[in-house]
């Protein structure tokens, strides 16, 4: 249910428009793959899907990532940031683009885990990993996988869907 839940959410936001992928190259055939280039400032960003802590943007390079096939979206979350313990049913593939990305692996966050990664660095997380995350100063993270890519909380307790407004 959770995973059909955060599928519906991202489809539904790619489809609104509030996250989008970058402009498709002029002159590219409609639905072929095409070369592309993505400048800082060609990115769309919008508000995450609900199913993260509430204060990151995300925005969506290439793919689908509530569909099977390859995506590649970036996060950018601030200074304090917490994804707490998760895991998801594919590969996670994570390049740190700016701030110190957290990661530290476990069932619950445990601060004495964390390691901090610079801008440059990447991490592959392996499918149901269970693993958090934690940022220090404003951070941008590209990841990239296969989809469908969907986000379950080891403590159904943590997930912010649930959570009373």
């Amino acid at each position: 249910m959770m995973l059909r839940h955060a599928a519906v959410v991202i489809a539904t936001l790619l489809i609104s428009g509030m996250i989008s992928t970058a402009d498709e190259p002029k002159g590219s055939p409609a639905g072929r793959l095409a070369h592309m280039v993505a400048l800082p400032d060609d990115l769309k960003w919008g508000d995450a899907p609900p199913v993260l802590p509430p204060g990151s943007k995300l925005a969506v390079l290439a793919g689908d990532p509530t569909k099977e096939g390859p995506f590649t979206i970036r996060l950018m979350a601030p200074d304090g940031y917490m994804i707490p313990a998760h895991w998801h049913p594919t590969d996670e593939n994570v390049t740190v683009i700016s701030g110190s990305f957290g990661v530290g692996l476990g069932d619950k966050f445990d601060k004495d885990k964390v390691r901090f990664l610079p801008p440059g660095s990447y991490v592959r997380l392996t499918k149901e990993e269970r693993h958090f995350a934690v940022m220090k100063g404003e951070t941008v993270v590209q990841v990239h996988g296969t989809g469908p890519f969907t986000l379950n909380y080891v403590n159904p307790a943590d997930d912010p869907t649930k959570k009373a407004k």
